[in-house]
């Protein structure tokens, strides 16, 4: 990791689903990625909107940059992804990891999907392997597989910056939940160990915060901070120890209030599900399955 790169990057706090969306700039050229984008959506209306994604590409017009970028950590199951409008907005390649098929092939089942739906990622403009590089700019990034929370996690090193997604939140918040399909307690704590062999004062950018105890909202740590104080995973956290307290945590999680709606389109790479003979777009609701 080149430590002399220090990416610009500006977070934007989505409150709906505390989700943290970012903008990621070269500080050498006008060039930019987004990632981890939100629709925002009106679950009891059926009605979505875009004024988070409004926000990003406000700020990306106005300060004359180029987006070359929309990258996805993973298939999020708390929020749908704008990546599409926001590439029809400002262009940019829309990349997440390869293994995406695999959440493809799991979830295509359990909604139903049609012979149309295919599970091959070409929905995508890129898929990442594990330490796949590409450019933003002059910057160069690395796609590095932090498998766990969902078999396509990828968290993102992009100069002294690391865009992990959901496979750590702030030290008080601990660690993304595995009890999804394809989760693994015990690679999530291998993934999160890769993430924290990084040098100390690299800056890790989380994809959720709750605020925990009630204090503000933050979405930047370290690894420093994260082998110090993590309630999950600091330096005397054993593998054992870890699963057993993410196992007996997972226990007591209800299901996110958008996992229905967000697999669906997420898997897509942020497109509505297809309109029905009558040009209406329906989200399903599988029953007693998650």
């Amino acid at each position: 990791m080149n430590i002399l790169t220090k990416p610009e990057v500006t977070g934007f706090f989505d409150k709906d689903t505390n989700t943290v969306s970012y903008v990621v700039r070269d500080p050498t050229s006008q060039s930019c990625a987004v990632i981890d984008s939100v629709t925002d959506l009106d679950y009891a209306a059926g009605r979505i909107h875009y004024q988070s994604a409004n926000q990003i590409i406000e700020h990306i017009s106005q300060n004359d940059l180029i987006l070359e970028w929309i990258i996805e950590t993973h298939a999020h199951a708390d929020h749908l992804s704008a990546a599409p409008y926001i590439q029809e907005k400002l262009g940019g390649k829309i990349g997440i990891g390869q293994k995406i098929t695999m959440v493809q092939k799991a979830f295509g089942q359990v909604f139903g999907n049609s012979e149309q739906f295919r599970t091959d990622g070409s929905q995508f403009d890129r898929l990442f392997s594990n330490n796949d590089s590409y450019e933003i700019g002059n910057m160069k990034a690395v796609a590095i597989s932090t498998p766990g929370h969902t078999p396509a996690c990828m968290s993102h090193v992009i100069g002294d910056a690391i865009f992990v997604g959901d496979t750590i939140f702030m030290p008080d918040g601990g660690t993304a939940r595995v009890d999804f399909p394809g989760g693994d307690a015990r690679q999530l704590f291998q993934s999160i160990q890769r993430i924290l062999s990084y040098p100390e004062e690299t800056r890790l950018f989380v994809c959720h915060d709750y605020g925990p105890n009630g204090r503000d909202f933050r979405w930047q740590t370290s690894v420093r901070e994260q082998r110090e104080n993590s309630i999950h995973v600091r330096d005397n956290m054993t593998e054992e120890e870890f699963i057993t307290i993410r196992t007996e945590r997972d226990k007591q999680l209800g299901m996110p209030k958008l996992i229905i709606p967000s697999i669906q389109v997420n898997i897509r790479a942020g497109h509505l599900p297809e309109k029905d003979p009558g040009g209406t777009r329906f989200i399903k609701v599988p029953l007693n399955v998650l």
